[in-house]
């Protein structure tokens, strides 16, 4: 068996057709996001993006920790250039930034960059003993990585200044209860849960999958008109899809579609 690659923090998994999934792989750390794993993570994520054989990707970490926040010890003694100098910010737009569906499954502690990379994802599984929460307040500083922006889009002002302020932890279920998890299950069966959903989402047309994606991630930056607009436009783009036309052809003939991405 050949060496492991102790520089290797991000682990890529096929676990089935057109899904990805890409697992924070520091378990001593409690896969604390240093450096190395941001790049890691933009990095694969990228790939995903430009290949036509991923449909759907899935962030994973462990049974302990999804990512339990940044590496503290790489930033301790940090000033301003140097946190500048590290591109974190353009590391997260670059992880932020995947056209594909992205499903984050969370098990165990998803706090501080381990909660906003899980914000990061389109949809959240979470096991029933997860917990998260930004408590970057605790240690002098505040989120840097969309907490302060994703939270409370997500959870409304109210309940996001509540836990930014305070730094308190949060459980799955209060987390399903906000509006922030898209769905609660056991802890053991997080991973099969995202992995299924992930080919349920790889199974569909992915031009379709797609442009959904950026409607949405769009249009909440927008007013609703400006919103509604581009809905369209891309609704009548996928009439020119070669995808629309099985669709439709295969509801009509009551057969199952056999979806290409063209």
């Amino acid at each position: 068996m050949p060496p492991i690659d102790e520089s290797r923090v991000v682990r890529v998994e096929s676990p089935a057709d057109g899904v990805r999934l890409l697992r924070v792989d520091r378990p001593a750390a409690r896969n604390a996001l240093s450096m190395e794993v941001r790049r890691q993570l933009a990095g694969y994520l990228g790939e995903c993006a430009r290949s036509t054989e991923v449909r759907c990707v899935v962030l994973a970490g462990n049974p302990q920790a999804f990512a339990a926040g940044a590496d503290i010890k790489e930033m301790a003694d940090a000033g301003t250039v140097d946190m500048m100098k590290r591109g974190v910010l353009d590391l997260w737009r670059a992880t932020a930034a995947c056209p594909k569906p992205v499903i984050a499954a969370v098990r165990g502690y998803a706090l501080g960059g381990g909660c906003e990379l899980a914000q990061l994802c389109d949809i959240i599984v979470a096991g029933r003993s997860a917990k998260f929460g930004q408590p970057e307040i605790k240690i002098g500083i505040m989120p840097g990585g969309g907490g302060t922006q994703r939270l409370t889009a997500a959870v409304g002002k109210h309940k996001a200044l509540r836990y930014l302020l305070t730094g308190d932890v949060f459980g799955a279920d209060e987390a399903f209860a906000m509006g922030l998890v898209s769905e609660v299950v056991a802890d053991d069966a997080v991973e099969p849960t995202a992995i299924a959903m992930a080919c349920r989402i790889a199974a569909m047309p992915p031009l379709a999958a797609e442009l959904i994606k950026d409607v949405v991630m769009r249009g909440m930056d927008m007013p609703l008109e400006a919103a509604l607009t581009l809905e369209t436009r891309a609704l009548h783009l996928l009439f020119s899809t070669r995808d629309q036309k099985e669709g439709m052809a295969a509801f009509i003939e009551k057969r199952a579609p056999a979806f290409t991405g063209t």
